[in-house]
């Protein structure tokens, strides 16, 4: 298994880096937008793999940091995502923003990665939340109808859907279309 890799950044195409280790062998490698916004060709880089292994193919996936190497093999753990969907959620955002998102029951950020539908979305907060100790709450997941028009009226009005949604779970039930509105309003700002 390659735990690491030490080298030089020789080649980039698109999100495959080529890196090339001081004994002369190269290694080609998915690499975060991090990590190539970070180090530019030509340049030292040093990264944390993970080398999958199947029967027609051999992937290695590389990360920046021991936090997102550790979240990856976290999101590995969530039944049904593989590596490749998994280094699309570390690709997605910083680890912290993951793990506020998980944290906060946060669908809409999950769903806004390319390729990552809602059920997945699901799996990963509540295997996350529950592997992370966190508290997790089926309702902030799902929203009345009256609720989804606050969070359209709120989008409307320039607001993140994911804020909106994450603000309006938080209100009082009770409360009609127009109070919500008021209150979320207030609680954006």
């Amino acid at each position: 298994m390659i735990g690491k890799l030490k080298g030089t950044l020789s080649e980039l195409d698109g999100n495959i880096g080529l890196i090339e280790t001081v004994s002369g062998v190269s290694y080609y490698s998915y690499l975060t937008p991090s990590l190539i916004s970070q180090i530019p060709l030509k340049s030292p880089i040093e990264v944390y793999t993970y080398l999958q292994v199947r029967e027609d193919a051999q992937t290695l996936f590389a990360f920046g940091t021991k936090d997102e190497y550790s979240l990856f093999q976290l999101l590995l753990s969530v039944s049904s995502v593989g590596p490749k969907t998994a280094y699309l959620v570390i690709s997605y955002a910083k680890v912290n923003e993951l793990i506020q998102a998980v944290k906060e029951n946060n669908i809409d950020f999950f769903q806004e990665i390319r390729g990552l539908g809602k059920k997945t979305a699901m799996k990963i907060i509540l295997e996350l939340s529950q592997k992370l100790k966190q508290e997790f709450e089926l309702r902030k997941m799902y929203l009345s109808e009256e609720d989804k028009t606050v969070v359209d009226a709120l989008v409307v009005l320039g607001f993140r859907s994911h804020d909106a949604s994450t603000v309006v779970s938080k209100l009082p039930k009770k409360l009609a279309i127009e109070e919500k509105i008021k209150e979320a309003l207030k609680a954006i700002k």
